[in-house]
């Protein structure tokens, strides 16, 4: 650790993915440099904060909708900073010894979840890169938390939209290859769906700051991240529409005429199309 308390891998003269999302849930674990970039966002989309809530929402129902399907192992990757209705606190609600890994690329997430987790054997962090499936996976394996021999369940809530067209495959792929029948996929994506051109130009340019930049895709082009996969209903939609009555507790208020279609989700079941 350096003198001031903070990793030498800490970079704070870039903004942070993962602690733009923490400002956007209001935390606390974010820089200035983190705050400014996420405005420039908020200035184009003021509805981003609201987003960043329901995609936590779509979190906690995909993990519920897994654990009532028997899933009892989950894999995190780009889980982000520890905040309220984390993925295991989810999962223990119905399954008190289901095994979670969180993987994250960014330092402050391995420090802030390792002190989350210190004293929680069925749950753990590792620092990969999703661009490294190899490493994600020999990361999870190595924790002996994680089977892939049997279901697991495979959280990527707000990632896919990081990855080029090009690299969709190379990441994609082995994922889905290391599944086992009866595994699932939930994931989230931005769209240009809803959105003007020059709102959706103005987010890229300011994520274009980031070691990550952003991709808006059309639902054409984010289909292509479940190939390989089947759908389970109600498919590709809008995450508020993606079970919203699956626990009363996560139901959102009524939506603006826009629908705000800046996310969409999906839950995939390896096993339905073996």
């Amino acid at each position: 650790m350096a003198e001031d308390g903070l990793s030498p891998e800490i970079d704070l003269t870039r903004p942070s993915v993962a602690r733009m999302y923490d400002y956007y849930l209001h935390g606390k674990d974010n820089f200035q440099v983190d705050r400014d970039a996420a405005d420039r966002v908020a200035r184009a989309m003021p509805e981003i904060g609201e987003l960043a809530l329901e995609n936590r929402s779509f979190l906690r129902r995909s993990v519920r909708y897994m654990a009532r399907r028997g899933i009892r192992q989950f894999l995190d990757i780009g889980s982000g900073l520890p905040t309220v209705g984390n993925t295991h606190e989810i999962a223990h609600e119905i399954v008190p010894d289901a095994r979670v890994v969180y993987v994250d690329s960014d330092p402050v997430v391995l420090v802030h979840g390792r002190a989350l987790l210190a004293t929680n054997e069925h749950t753990t962090v590792a620092q990969a890169d999703m661009r490294r499936p190899a490493e994600v996976l020999d990361h999870a394996r190595g924790t002996g938390l994680i089977d892939f021999a049997a279901p697991v369940g495979v959280l990527m809530i707000a990632m896919t939209h990081f990855l080029t067209l090009d690299e969709r495959e190379d990441v994609m792929a082995p994922l889905r290859a290391a599944l086992a029948p009866g595994s699932h996929l939930a994931a989230t994506h931005v769209t240009t769906e809803g959105h003007a051109p020059a709102a959706v130009e103005q987010i890229e340019g300011a994520y274009a700051t980031t070691p990550t930049p952003i991709y808006f895709r059309d639902r054409t082009d984010i289909e292509l991240f479940f190939d390989g996969f089947e759908l389970v209903d109600p498919g590709l939609v809008t995450i508020d529409s993606w079970n919203p009555d699956d626990d009363e507790t996560d139901k959102l208020p009524p939506k603006s005429e826009n629908g705000f279609m800046a996310v969409s989700a999906a839950s995939a079941d390896t096993g339905l199309s073996r």
